[in-house]
């Protein structure tokens, strides 16, 4: 298996603090996020699966930005903005559904084709003639991998996803992910918190022990972090058949029942693979889902996800997958109060910084991701707000032009 090889020494000479703490609670730098981090990467929409017929259609809405994703005539899936050229209305409502043949518009009855171009309008004679693709629905960059729909509002520095998540696929392969279907709906969990506190929490294994009596139960001390670089990493713990105290584990680890196929190392394997800067695929010997924190401003975070199946899945990994819904929904709730609590407390005067556990580097590599793409984030204390997306602009260029200048004096 190609796996990439775990660090075989820690430093203590790293530094252990995180981000200033004005980060988790800045309007203005909130806004400089959203266009330089959120709309400049890939954002995972959803599965081949959920679009499997032509005329479905799944949205997506992230800040300011509306999307949808829908399957042509023709079988080909198209990321278009979900605005009517006339109004601006949405085209399609919902977080999925299906249109038969056409996209017509609720507002005034504009109507397009599957493959975006413009149809017709309503009452046509009250206009000049409309040329179908000029009017016609504006795309949006997208690309499946592995049977996962993503796009990218805007050009980023991120490669294509194929090449960037490479290092995933000998994994994910023997999973099967394209052929797998939805369990149901995509669903969505609104948190009183920035979207970072969020990501902090869900970074790092070290209160799992404390914090996590199911996850514990079930994986326990074998739960290891593995970096893989730019911006992507993998949690993984094992459990053993029959074990457990706790009723939900106890009963997941007695009917759990891997595809046929699977390699024996991941038959009692559940990994977590992270994607810089919002995105976690979770893999079990039953199922893959996905989930992403999204913000919806500098104080609430949505958090979305979809699991799916094997089309083909039996009594027992019905049960298992039913159980492992039960342990996540556990989990999920703990690590929402942990969202909470740590989000709060950087309002305190008393907070000072994080002080970092080598088992929470993954914490500090991905401030260091959004440092280097924002250096703004260096700064100690919040810059004024009206200055700020100035201030990380400039900073931004002189640190691009230090790295180039430094990479000409190694040459």
């Amino acid at each position: 298996m190609n796996q990439i090889a775990r660090p075989t020494t820690i430093s203590n000479d790293w530094d252990r603090r995180g981000l200033p703490a004005w980060t988790y609670h800045n309007k203005a730098l909130y806004e400089v996020e959203m266009e330089e981090v959120f709309l400049k990467y890939w954002q995972v929409v959803g599965h081949i699966n959920n679009v499997a017929k032509s005329g479905d259609y799944m949205t997506f809405d992230l800040g300011s930005e509306r999307a949808f994703v829908v399957r042509g005539n023709d079988g080909t899936l198209r990321a278009f903005h979900n605005l009517c050229r006339h109004r601006g209305s949405r085209v399609v409502t919902g977080d999925s559904g299906h249109c038969k043949n056409a996209l017509v518009c609720p507002f005034h009855g504009w109507v397009y084709n599957l493959d975006g171009t413009l149809r017709g309008a309503a009452q046509p004679n009250s206009y000049p003639a409309l040329d179908k693709h000029e009017f016609g629905l504006r795309s949006i960059e997208m690309e499946v991998w592995m049977g996962f729909i993503f796009i990218r509002f805007k050009p980023g520095p991120q490669p294509s996803v194929a090449e960037h998540l490479a290092p995933y696929v000998p994994e994910f392969a023997h999973h099967a992910p394209e052929e797998m279907v939805p369990t149901g709906k995509v669903w969505a969990s609104e948190l009183p918190v920035n979207w970072k506190s969020v990501v902090d929490v869900d970074n790092e294994g070290y209160h799992v022990a404390m914090a996590h009596p199911a996850l514990q139960d079930l994986y326990g001390f074998t739960y290891t972090d593995i970096p893989y670089g730019s911006g992507l990493k993998v949690s993984k713990g094992t459990f053993k058949p029959n074990s457990g105290r706790l009723w939900s584990v106890k009963n997941y680890t007695k009917f759990s029942t891997p595809r046929d196929g699977l390699p024996e190392d991941r038959c009692d394997l559940w990994a977590y693979y992270g994607m810089f800067p919002n995105t976690v695929f979770v893999t079990t010997p039953e199922t893959i889902q996905f989930y992403q924190e999204l913000p919806v401003d500098m104080n609430r975070t949505i958090v979305r996800g979809i699991t799916y199946k094997y089309p083909n899945e039996n009594r027992q990994q019905r049960a298992a997958r039913y159980l492992s819904y039960r342990i996540d929904l556990a989990t999920y709730a703990e690590d929402t109060q942990l969202s909470i609590w740590s989000n709060e407390s950087m309002k305190s005067s008393a907070f000072e910084n994080f002080h970092l556990s080598d088992n929470e580097r993954f914490v500090r590599a991905h401030h260091d991701e959004l440092r280097s793409i924002l250096p703004v984030f260096n700064l100690t204390h919040a810059p004024v707000a009206e200055e700020l997306a100035e201030i990380s602009a400039n900073m931004k260029s002189t640190s691009s032009q230090e790295q180039k200048s430094s990479q000409g004096v190694q040459q």
